[in-house]
């Protein structure tokens, strides 16, 4: 019977994923019907959709998926090393060290920046990002980790890493010049504005190399749900694990701030939905959790894209429109 129902939301996630890619393919400025855009992945597409689909939409969805798949994962890695429903990469402070690092690297570059780097100038910020993720992490880690990781001690230190660092966004944004602080702001609301091939070629087999990683770990995440007492007595090095799962979910979000911005809330719903219509097994809801993301997301974008064209908002403000009132359901279930 689980088995069945599994497969049955697997198809039905499968059905809206189609719909939601072929929507957001088609969708713009320029309307594009569902068999032409068919025909222009086939190859055999106009000049027009072939510029508006393969060198526009279609490395912004592709950067989109992964951005959404590793935002989901890492959230729900967070949630099964500190047994919290509420744990988020974007909450506790790892997309925050992300944005630190890429908001000062925006105040203090040199104007001879590009030039002097030349095409390996648009891999700087995304690596600035995962830098600044890795940095938070550790310093996250470090203070809950005297005498043993303690999941709740490891969650309350990250809200107060989060706020600190977006109280310091805050205060180096107002420093820089009007150009910088509108280009801050877009990057730390979160934009998929600018993904082009460039972004897609990386973030592609990076994210899908750790989401393999994750799921092949499948087994040692489903007993790390138990009491840290069962977990010991299993066998499993827990603080050696809860290491290994936290670098994941810091390279997953890091990549994912890298290269979009600061998107709240997919790391917190997706996992959180995907628990309730399958289960708490994680080979399971880790791939229902990762077709949520991306169905939430490709949606987001191209309303935010679309919806009040020419200007664009950014996609980190539609999806939090849906998260808030999630994230305040989730607070009032736990209380």
């Amino acid at each position: 019977m689980k088995k069945r129902r599994f497969k049955i939301t697997v198809l039905v996630l499968a059905i809206l994923l189609v719909v939601s890619i072929l929507m957001y393919l088609g969708w713009g400025n320029y309307e594009i019907a569902p068999a032409a855009i068919i025909r222009t992945l086939l190859g055999k597409g106009t000049k027009l959709e072939n510029a508006a689909i393969l060198h526009i939409r279609l490395p912004r969805m592709l950067v989109g998926i992964c951005v959404g798949v590793a935002l989901s994962t890492a959230g729900a890695l967070l949630q099964t090393i500190t047994k919290n429903e509420l744990a988020d990469p974007g909450i506790i402070g790892i997309n925050a060290g992300a944005a630190v690092a890429a908001v000062i690297f925006i105040s203090l570059k040199t104007t001879n920046y590009y030039s002097a780097l030349g095409s390996l100038s648009v891999y700087v910020l995304p690596f600035m990002a995962i830098l600044g993720a890795s940095i938070s992490a550790f310093i996250i880690y470090f203070l809950s980790s005297s005498k043993g990781i303690k999941p709740k001690r490891l969650l309350l230190i990250g809200l107060g890493i989060n706020a600190g660092l977006n109280a310091f966004i805050t205060f180096f944004t107002f420093r820089g010049g009007v150009g910088d602080y509108n280009r801050v702001l877009i990057w730390t609301s979160g934009s998929l504005w600018g993904a082009g091939w460039s972004y897609a070629k990386i973030i592609i087999p990076f994210v899908s190399i750790l989401f393999i990683l994750v799921i092949l770990n499948y087994k040692k995440l489903d007993v790390m749900n138990l009491s840290d007492e069962h977990v010991i007595s299993l066998g499993l090095d827990l603080n050696k694990e809860r290491k290994k799962f936290l670098g994941y979910a810091v390279m997953l979000s890091g990549v994912a701030t890298a290269f979009a911005g600061n998107i709240g809330f997919i790391g917190l719903i997706c996992p959180n939905i995907a628990k309730r219509i399958v289960g708490s097994y994680h080979k399971k809801f880790l791939i229902a959790s990762a077709m949520i993301s991306v169905v939430i997301i490709l949606f987001a974008d191209a309303v935010s894209r679309n919806l009040f064209s020419p200007i664009e908002i950014p996609v980190g403000i539609a999806v939090s429109i849906f998260g808030v009132p999630y994230f305040i359901y989730l607070m009032m279930e736990e209380n």
